[in-house]
């Protein structure tokens, strides 16, 4: 590991070096380039060199505790070499983490799809409330969410939605979230107080470019359609909603929150180039041991990842067994708490495959 940590040392001192004598920045491209790669290299050698830090402090109270020494200042010494032991420890650790393979799209904003499932119009309105939670964490991180298209119910619940959310690091985080999530609450149309159980399920793609997914425009058939839905904005009046199929593999997206057929259509391609580069990320993951195919966050959309209890006011993650006692706070955006563990779990496992940890 260290003789690997000292090449990448060598490389950020290379890329100092380049960028101190200004020649670079007449190519704009290669200096973006090199910056980034600083960037991404930073964190790394940072903690190498506090690593190697501790590894000298520790060596040196070794040796100093191996003279002749007062009793007073031993008992000082000890303690340094006490402390330098737990940072050696800890940093170890660190550059373990640090080293493991990035995601390649935790960088990439996000394409999120929430439908509700099992549970009627109950399960419409807690998808709403889904919806609602997502932007207000988002917006607690200065993310951007532009809704792409929608489908309400009279009652204002949400039977689908896709939306994008840009920002740094949203797939990093939010890439947990998709699954199967459970409310059990009763329902305001309830009337005997009964608790009902009912699901709707998320979905997180990365935000796909071009680059990542080519499409043949053979491959697709679009057709246009009168918009319609809940509040009857502009309904039946222009053909301005898209429905694109991919012929290839019979995928459907429709679009139908713009005025604009132009708008509609964009948003649909953005939102089939997503789903078909998850496609593609599915198959290249399926060949991956299976070890690692049990891991946190594998985004199976059938898995149920978690329970909203409203009774016990308690959230349930059921991926790596943590209660939160705190709903209200969790569905107006506090997921922080929540998605650093699974974000810890993720990162335990990924370091037991990698025999990171014995």
């Amino acid at each position: 590991m260290e003789e690997k940590l000292q090449l990448l040392e060598n490389r950020y001192q290379e890329i100092d070096t380049l960028l101190s004598q200004g020649e670079i920045f007449s190519d704009p491209a290669a200096s973006a380039k090199l910056l980034k790669e600083q960037k991404d290299l930073s964190a790394v050698v940072e903690a190498f060199r506090a690593y190697n830090k501790a590894k000298a402090d520790k060596e040196e109270a070794l040796s100093m505790l191996n003279g002749p020494l007062e009793a007073d200042f031993r008992e000082m010494v000890q303690e340094e070499l006490d402390r330098a032991k737990d940072d050696v420890e800890r940093l170890h650790h660190e550059l373990l983490l640090l080293l493991l393979p990035k995601d390649q799209n935790d960088d990439k904003n996000v394409i999120m799809e929430i439908r509700g499932g099992v549970g009627g119009e109950e399960a419409s309105l807690f998808a709403a409330d889904l919806y609602r939670m997502y932007s207000m964490y988002a917006e607690r991180r200065r993310w951007k969410v532009d809704v792409l298209n929608v489908n309400e119910t009279e009652l204002g619940g949400i039977k689908e939605i896709s939306l994008s959310i840009e920002g740094d690091g949203a797939y990093s985080r939010l890439k947990y979230e998709s699954g199967a999530h459970r409310v059990q609450r009763v329902p305001e149309t309830e009337a005997s107080g009964r608790i009902h159980t009912s699901a709707a399920t998320v979905a997180v793609l990365p935000e796909a470019e071009e680059v990542d997914i080519d499409i043949n425009p053979a491959d697709l058939q679009i057709d246009t359609y009168r918009s319609s839905g809940a509040g009857g904005q502009h309904v039946n009046k222009t053909e301005s909603a898209i429905r694109i199929t991919h012929l290839p593999t019979g995928m459907v997206v429709e679009c139908q929150d713009e005025r604009s057929q132009h708008k509609n259509r964009d948003r649909a391609m953005k939102i089939l180039r997503s789903r078909l580069y998850e496609q593609k990320m599915e198959e290249q993951n399926s060949k991956i041991a299976a070890e690692r195919r049990n891991q946190v966050g594998s985004g199976d959309r059938s898995e149920r990842v978690r329970t909203y209890n409203f009774p016990q006011g308690r959230v349930s993650d059921h991926r790596i067994g943590l209660t939160l006692y705190k709903l209200e706070a969790f569905l107006n955006g506090d997921l922080d708490e929540m998605i650093d563990a699974l974000a810890a779990a993720d990162q335990a496992e990924r370091l037991r495959a990698a025999g990171g940890e014995q």
